[in-house]
């Protein structure tokens, strides 16, 4: 079957996305299953679009790389036609980008739900090793969710534009079971195997309570590497991250700035505009830090 791919794909990952997107996919999934999908000519077609979508451009002396769609650790055609962003060619752009003497700062153009764990965090670390040798602005224009937010974050500064949001800490698996409907075309997989535990996130059962517990596990451990990349990024403590940073959920520009999830308001033309007049300033967060905490206490209080 043509969808199996997909499903293993979602059943074989972990996932630092927004949950309305997985939902999204789930839904797209499932017309596959039906056999319904895109031709061949719509597929390159949006294929096309998504890729000069994300090439990077230059105003002046400001570069703006562009983080767009689900992010996935490398890209294909499918990946690409179904809207997906590489963190492997984001990092090798961005590397350019640093060893460019024409380019005096880099803009990160965010609009992303997150995505695939892998290479997020290699991506991050990298954008925060990074900071120093030129000025580094992430612009959540107008979403950074979750694994986008674990890279925007690594900029040094986040801003966020007027109308956009932010947040959505966390990791999430999902296990596609499509034994009932295989069932129902009269196919049934036998599966000869070594190791106990080899195919126990097959579609093609039922989770058993075992693998679901070793799943969890896995969602912990990547959920605690977030917390922590996130909280090196914004420079607070792991705890201040999982009691003020939502828990899963995003918050609008101002709440995400009043909780210290972010750095300013503003748009990417404006942050481009001041990053071209010379009038960056890297944020001083370690000061804000109180005041952030009793802005929101009287935010929430109201």
């Amino acid at each position: 079957m043509a969808y199996e791919n997909i499903i293993r794909a979602i059943n074989g990952t972990l996932w630092a996305i927004a949950p309305e997107k997985m939902e999204a996919m789930l839904a797209i999934l499932d017309l596959r299953v039906r056999g319904i999908k895109a031709d061949a000519e719509t597929i390159a077609a949006v294929s096309a679009a998504a890729r000069k979508d994300r090439q990077s451009r230059q105003v002046k002396q400001v570069a703006i790389l562009p983080i767009l769609g689900t992010i996935t650790q490398r890209a294909d055609m499918m990946t690409e036609a179904s809207g997906f962003a590489s963190a492997d060619a984001i990092g090798k752009e961005f590397d350019r980008l640093m060893g460019d003497a024409s380019v005096s700062a880099i803009v990160l153009d965010v609009d992303s739900p997150g995505g695939s764990v892998f290479g997020v965090d290699e991506l991050s670390a990298k954008i925060h090793a990074a900071r120093g040798g030129k000025p580094i602005v992430a612009v959540a224009n107008s979403y950074a969710a979750s694994a986008a937010y674990y890279i925007a974050t690594a900029a040094d500064e986040l801003v966020v534009t007027p109308t956009g949001q932010v947040g959505s800490v966390g990791v999430m698996a999902v296990h596609v079971d499509v034994s009932a409907a295989k069932e129902k075309l009269g196919i049934r997989p036998t599966y000869v195997h070594y190791g106990k535990h080899k195919v126990e996130y097959s579609e093609d059962f039922p989770l058993s309570e075992d693998a679901r517990d070793e799943l969890q596990r896995m969602v912990d451990a990547y959920g605690r590497a977030f917390d922590a990349a996130v909280a090196r990024n914004r420079g607070v403590s792991v705890a201040e991250v999982r009691d003020n940073y939502g828990q899963g959920r995003v918050y609008l520009a101002k709440e995400a700035v009043s909780r210290g999830m972010a750095d300013r308001v503003d748009t990417l033309e404006g942050t481009i505009g001041r990053l071209q007049a010379g009038s960056y300033r890297k944020p001083r967060r370690a000061a804000q830090a109180l005041q952030n905490r009793l802005t929101l206490r009287r935010h929430l209080t109201r």
